[in-house]
């Protein structure tokens, strides 16, 4: 009877031992994975703050809550049902896709200079600190909207990554994914957001030196959300860049990989100790060269065509000012009406 009973307790020992295992293999496949999506993970965390600018600071966290809670959903329902179909079935096409959304990745950043350096479709700089509920809705939706094409990109570089892995294990380690970066990008944003209302706080202590910290975090804000938008914008030519070469090489053109590959050993060879940075930062930096060429291309022809940013700027500029001088009319009328 003990016997048995040690027989069986051994057995769930090794069960555990087992269990635990695929959890650390799980743990480790997700996080190889989400650091290959770190390109989109900052650009997501960059272009979330901007959907909060400008708002009542109580409405701050509800509103990055209810954009975090569809981002979930995107890729749990919507996104990841369809990667693993995709990758049991049709696993050609994920180089394909993962090529698409590096383009628009390399398009984006692209579109994100050129607006810096040479002008384009102003964004309106009014700031609304109350907004009904309906506008919020309208820009959660959007904000959701948004999401679902960067955890789109996230969830397809992450699936890339563990294709070699069992169906069940490999729909583990993008449920992990999802969760951590989601996890990680709303909580980071969360944070970022708050920074000056902590600093406002800070600022009201006794405490000189608190004092201090505070006014350098409400001084920082601004600095802090354009290094991220910087660095977003470099990591989405990174990114994409990098997946287009990549994905070109896979489909049989080896001439761009080869050139970048040898490129980057000779920098690592001939830089001593700094090597492996330096040659990292060569590929980085070739990868990030292809992104934006690639995006300049795209961004022009998009120009170009009758649904591209120009002509859609031009829309919205004839309809503001159609706005702005209904406006003006109503306000003159109504002040020579009170005069």
């Amino acid at each position: 009877m003990s016997g048995g009973l040690f027989a069986l307790l051994d057995d769930v020992a090794v069960l555990a031992r087992l269990a635990a295992a695929s959890i650390d293999d799980v743990g480790a496949a997700a996080g190889r994975a989400s650091a290959k999506a770190a390109g989109v993970v900052i650009d997501d965390t960059a272009v979330t703050p901007q959907y909060v600018s400008g708002l009542a600071a109580e409405r701050e966290l509800p509103i990055i809550k209810r954009i975090a809670i569809g981002s979930i959903r995107n890729k749990l329902i919507f996104i990841l049902p369809a990667a693993l179909l995709l990758s049991q079935f049709l696993p050609w096409l994920l180089t394909p896709i993962l090529m698409m959304g590096g383009t628009y990745l390399c398009y984006e950043g692209a579109e994100k200079i050129i607006e810096k350096f040479f002008g384009g479709h102003e964004e309106s700089e009014q700031l609304a600190t109350e907004i009904s509920p309906e506008q919020e809705k309208t820009m959660i939706s959007g904000a959701i909207r948004t999401d679902l094409i960067l955890s789109a990109e996230i969830m397809v570089i992450a699936l890339n990554e563990v294709t070699d892995q069992p169906f069940v294990a490999r729909a583990a380690i993008l449920v992990v994914v999802a969760l951590g970066i989601t996890a990680l990008v709303y909580g980071v944003v969360a944070a970022i957001v708050k920074m000056d209302d902590i600093g406002i706080r800070l600022t009201r202590t006794r405490s000189g030196l608190v004092q201090k910290v505070g006014h350098g975090m409400v001084r920082g804000m601004p600095g802090l959300l354009a290094l991220i938008g910087a660095v977003g914008t470099v990591a989405m030519l990174w990114v994409g860049g990098h997946i287009l070469l990549v994905g070109v090489d896979d489909l049989g053109w080896h001439s761009p990989y080869e050139f970048v590959h040898h490129l980057e050993e000779q920098v690592h060879d001939a830089t001593g100790a700094l090597g492996a940075v330096l040659g990292w930062l060569t590929n980085t930096a070739a990868s990030a060269v292809i992104g934006l060429v690639v995006g300049g291309i795209v961004a022009g022809i998009m120009h170009f065509l009758p649904f591209g940013h120009g002509n859609a700027a031009e829309g919205e500029h004839g309809t503001k000012a159609e706005g702005q001088t209904g406006e003006t009319s109503s306000d003159v009328d109504g002040q020579h009406g009170t005069h």
